[in-house]
């Protein structure tokens, strides 16, 4: 291959990816230095907490509409403008004294976040060709995990020059260069969006889009249970690490410090994951990196809920994010390669929608059962119920459906 040509087809890839990465560590900056500025304002654990109740409200509020929106919107416009407008939102932040209007600003910019998720998936979907999709899957969870463990670090960093709004003004300038970094790339939906008749959002648009996904449902039952039992376990690792600071706290009896290197741990776990995904792409299946990922995740938590020492917690924590990185780069390429493009959209809004009510009412469920046992013996039936699922779900793969199949890649993947 020719450097040119070589050029050309890195080029487009590593832009999102560098859209992508910019944009998860300011995600890390942001709320951090938000839980600082909340608590220093207010002296109240009830208003911090309340940060974290406002991400699923917004999802439930925007999934159901927005679906219908990005799926009749130009995509890479929709992703400059949510990335610009979050910006500039949270540019404000530090300017504005009352905690209500704080609020309101995080909820719309939550909003914002809920929409660009489904909107960048559809996006990549079309950017992306099918043989280089699990390597790239396997780039963009690298990026993020370096989100991870880097951003933290960042915003420590930026403490010690500045103070938390400082830190809030360098997240706004991320999320403008991560829109900057996005206009770069090729406007794919410039030919298609021409022959696409606008249609007024509205209730009745809502209702038949709605009725559209679950005809896609019914015709694709077979992706739709895949998807519906992997998200459930998903929902599952959301309720019981809810429970992971009480845990490490009352059960573990860890320090402050010992609690920041079990979850540096984990950052590191999905790290090395996505690297030997980016290194085996041609070699892995998305059913063998959802199944066994999913099986080996559980058995991560199961090691950590059975844990006594920091050393199996750790290991705990290492298993279950190394095999979330193959479970989600699996899923990711299966749901690619499964759901019509022309749908993806309103599918993944709508599912995003059920998921955060599933979430709500698991994270409330798990967290009331505490009343009743141990918070070890919620954390156990919460990590047994998930294996379970992992389980059955690695059934449903193992069993080829004629209409639908998880595609491999394709043994030309370029980059």
């Amino acid at each position: 291959m020719n450097k040119n040509k070589m050029y050309i087809t890195w080029k487009n890839p590593l832009l999102l990816l560098i859209g992508i990465g910019v944009s998860n560590i300011g995600d890390w900056i942001y709320l951090i230095a938000l839980n600082l500025i909340i608590f220093d304002m207010t002296k109240s654990v009830l208003a911090v907490s309340t940060l974290y109740v406002l991400k699923p409200i917004a999802t439930i509020l925007t999934n159901l509409w927005a679906g219908s929106l990005i799926d009749r919107f130009n995509k890479r416009n929709l992703m400059v403008l949510l990335d610009v407008l979050r910006g500039l939102l949270i540019f404000v932040l530090p300017s504005i004294s009352s905690i209500f209007l704080i609020f309101v600003i995080v909820f719309i910019v939550n909003m914002g976040s809920s929409m660009f998720y489904p909107t960048s998936t559809t996006y990549l979907t079309k950017l992306i060709p099918v043989n280089q999709r699990i390597r790239f899957n396997a780039l963009r969870s690298l990026v993020q995990s370096g989100g991870f463990l880097t951003g933290p670090a960042i915003a420590g960093l930026l403490f010690m020059i500045g103070t938390p709004m400082f830190a809030i003004n360098i997240n706004a300038i991320s999320f403008i260069i991560s829109g900057i970094v996005t206009a770069c790339l090729p406007n794919l939906d410039k030919v298609t969006m021409r022959n696409v008749k606008y249609e007024k959002l509205s209730l009745k648009l809502i209702k038949k889009d709605f009725t559209e996904v679950l005809l896609f449902s019914r015709k694709s039952s077979y992706v739709m249970i895949i998807y519906f039992l992997f998200n459930s376990i998903l929902v599952l690792t959301a309720a019981v690490d809810s429970l992971e600071a009480v845990f490490s706290k009352s059960v573990l009896h860890l320090s402050n410090t010992e609690y920041g290197v079990l979850v540096s741990i984990a950052g590191a776990g999905i790290g090395i994951g996505a690297i030997i995904n980016t290194i085996f792409a041609k070699r892995l299946h998305p059913s063998w990196l959802m199944g066994i990922g999913t099986i080996f995740l559980s058995l991560g938590y199961i090691v950590y809920s059975f844990s006594n020492s920091f050393s199996m917690a750790g290991f705990g924590f290492f298993l279950l994010s190394f095999a979330l990185s193959f479970a989600n780069t699996g899923f990711d390429t299966f749901y690619q390669s499964n759901v019509d493009v022309k749908i993806m959209g309103r599918v993944g809004s709508i599912y995003g929608f059920v998921e955060a009510i599933l979430v709500i009412v698991s994270t409330m469920l798990i967290g009331f059962s505490t009343h009743y046992v141990s918070v070890k013996m919620s954390v156990i039936a919460g990590s047994f119920i998930m294996l379970f699922l992992a389980l059955f779900l690695s059934g449903f793969i193992i069993r080829p459906s004629s209409n639908y199949h998880l595609r491999s890649n394709g043994s030309n993947e370029s980059f």
